[in-house]
């Protein structure tokens, strides 16, 4: 991973990676691998995690859809970020794992908390063998059961899916404490990448568009990003004349489209302009 000047956001913060695909086994052995390099703190899936308990953050595994989880994982929600970055404001001179499936991801989440670069990165391969991996991958692939380095009690609070079970000290450590594991299954799945194109976002806006009343014909959507990765919608419609004023039936049009674009695709939905090209006065 290229290196990178030392960031002064925070004081005496050092950084570790814990790197590995999805699935196999990283978050069983988070407390393990954060025990060998002594890291005070570990970052899982928008979590901040100390000794199995959570001290900031919020649980990726807490959101509906793999977009939002995705995105919450990234530390790409403002409120998130700020929370996470004044709390290891309010902590100096300590040490973070962030536990990732890949260094893209890492160095991702490092920009986003301007955290400095990290000075060692571990793969899953270093402390797990092919056939843990391999299982673990069965596992999740079967069963879609996800493990969470946190005490049980805390991931109620935390978690939008079903709890299954519970793992304890399947590897031992040197650490005074217990490092109980949780095991879950969130309403979606990590395996794979996930691509939206932007024609799908503008039919979707264009479709629930039609759907509001004296919209005429099919409303044409342009689609494009700010510098946040938030959506902007310029939607073109026609009206038609009726119990409703035109500036009401646009914001009808600018609300639904806002509101369905964040419910079906999980993106963040930064504007939605609408313009009107037209009145149909035509029955």
């Amino acid at each position: 991973m290229p290196s990178a000047a030392v960031n002064q956001t925070y004081v005496g913060i050092k950084v570790y990676a814990f790197v590995g695909a999805a699935g196999t086994g990283k978050s069983q052995r988070a407390q393990f691998v954060a025990d060998f390099l002594d890291a005070d703190y570990i970052i899982d899936d928008g979590l901040v995690i100390r000794r199995t308990t959570i001290v900031a953050g919020r649980s990726a595994k807490a959101e509906r859809n793999q977009i939002k989880a995705i995105r919450r994982a990234m530390f790409e929600y403002d409120d998130h970020r700020k929370a996470v970055m004044d709390f290891f404001r309010s902590v100096p001179h300590c040490s973070i794992m962030i536990i990732a499936t890949s260094e893209g991801m890492v160095e991702r989440i490092i920009r986003k908390l301007e955290l400095p670069a990290p000075s060692r990165v571990i793969h899953i391969e270093e402390v797990a063998t092919p056939e843990e991996i391999a299982r673990a991958r069965k596992e999740r692939h079967s069963k879609g059961q996800h493990v969470i380095p946190v005490s049980h009690v805390l991931v109620r609070k935390n978690f939008a899916g079903k709890m299954v079970g519970r793992l304890r000290v399947l590897w031992r450590t040197k650490a005074p404490y217990e490092g109980e594991k949780t095991i879950v299954r969130p309403p979606f799945s990590f395996y794979g990448e996930v691509r939206i194109e932007p024609e799908a976002i503008e039919q979707l806006a264009s479709y629930a568009a039609s759907r509001v009343l004296q919209v005429r014909g099919k409303p044409v959507a342009r689609v494009y990003s700010t510098s946040e990765d938030e959506l902007c919608i310029d939607l073109d419609i026609k009206a038609t004349p009726g119990d409703r004023s035109i500036i009401a039936v646009s914001e009808m049009v600018r609300q639904r489209v806002a509101r369905s674009i964040r419910y079906f695709s999980g993106l963040g939905v930064h504007n939605v302009n609408v313009n009107v090209v037209g009145v149909d006065f035509s029955k």
